[in-house]
This record gives C-alpha cells, structure tokens and sequence, in this order.
C-alpha cells in the first residue's frame, strides 16, 4: 500500500471545473478552505467545508451559483464557519471525483484549498492503482505528486487547518520563547519576526490556538 500527497491545479479554469471550486480557490472573501468530509450520489456531490473568511460574501456568492442545489453555513469561531454544500457535478468535477472513487483507492481528508488554486489531498492504495487514478485525471486538471509515503506521512487534522502564516506565528512564538514558563517573549517579539503589526501578530496565534486546542479537545 502507498500513499501519495497531491496537488491538483486547474491553472485559472477552476470555474470550469465547478464554480463553487472557483469560490473557495480564487474569492478574496476566503482566506482559507478545507473540505472535511464529502459524498457522492450519482450526479450530486454533498460537501462539508471549514472556511476561513467573510461569512457574508461567502454566503451571496454560493447562493448565486445555479449547480448548488443547497447549502447551509453555520459559526465556528471568529472569523470561521462551517459550510455544508450540495452540489450538481458538473462533467469536469464528475471526472475528477469519479478518478479518486477508484476501487481500492482511498482519500483521507482534508482536502486543502489554496489561494494560488492548488488543492492539496492524500490519496492511499496499491501502487498501480494510484498511478491510474493520477492517469485518468483529464485537462483542465492537473495532478502532481508532492510526497510519496506510507501512513505515517499523514498530517494531523489540525496542523492541516492553519494557514501558512499562523503556522509561521506558532513556529516564531515557539522559538522565541513566547510559550515558555515564564514567558521569554512578547506578542511584540512575535510582530517583529513576522514583520506586521502586533495586533496582526495576536490574531494569527488566537486563531492557531483555537484550532489546535479544537484539534486536541474535538467537541468537549
């Protein structure tokens, strides 16, 4: 048994993948986006989404998008909701989620969106079933392999909701001391080593602390 890391990028045409994929990929409104959990019934593709983001726009855009058949958004801290979508395949998405529903084929969630339109995922199964899977995804898709590996080269569920820069403030308030007992560092400190704005710097290691206490704690 394998596992593979993959990106999947459309290059710009992600609105002609799906246009709820072209929302959680390219909207300013959406600064980060992971797909939890997800089912496929014939032609309908019901989704479960953490986004971080304006709840508002997110809300008008999904509404205006004639393939959603439903949704529903629902609070999960500040600045998060949970986005619960139902949506008409389109051919392209069909393809693209028929290729990773192969038999023996298995994706652990999450599925990451980016903002430069990557979507990142991992996939598990024998070896030549994945190389398939990979094969028979079709343009405008494009499927790369970043990491090949076993179990153990599953991210924790947590780690993969932080955006890249309240990871960089976990890793600076780490190495400067900000979580030692005593304190070694200041929200300041952390502000200078990631060049913005203390207030900046407080919220990036609100959000990421809540998420890893969620991650640790689940629903308690």
């Amino acid at each position: 048994m394998k596992h593979v890391r993959v990106a999947i990028t459309a290059h710009g045409e992600e609105g002609a993948v799906h246009p709820t994929y072209d929302v959680l990929t390219n909207a300013p409104f959406v600064e980060r986006a992971t797909a939890l959990q997800w089912n496929v019934t014939g032609d309908t593709l019901g989704i479960l989404h953490h986004v971080e983001g304006d709840v508002d726009a997110f809300d008008e855009a999904i509404g205006a998008i004639d393939p959603v058949v439903d949704y529903e958004l629902e609070p999960a801290g500040e600045g998060a909701f949970y986005a619960y979508v139902v949506d008409s395949l389109t051919a392209a998405s069909r393809g693209l989620f028929g290729a990773f529903a192969g038999e023996g084929v298995v994706v652990v969630p999450p599925i990451v969106y980016h903002a430069d339109g990557r979507v990142t995922l991992s996939v598990f199964g024998p070896g030549e079933r994945l190389r398939e899977t990979v094969a028979a995804i079709d343009p405008p898709v494009e499927v790369d392999v970043e990491e090949v590996g076993g179990l153990t080269h599953v991210p924790p569920s947590g780690e993969t909701r932080l955006s890249e820069r309240q990871r960089e403030a976990l890793a600076a308030g780490l190495a400067l001391g900000y979580y030692d007992v005593p304190r070694e560092a200041s929200v300041e400190d952390v502000a200078t080593a990631l060049s913005c704005a203390p207030s900046t710097a407080a919220e990036h290691l609100r959000k990421a602390e809540a998420t890893a206490v969620r991650a640790i704690l689940g629903s308690w």
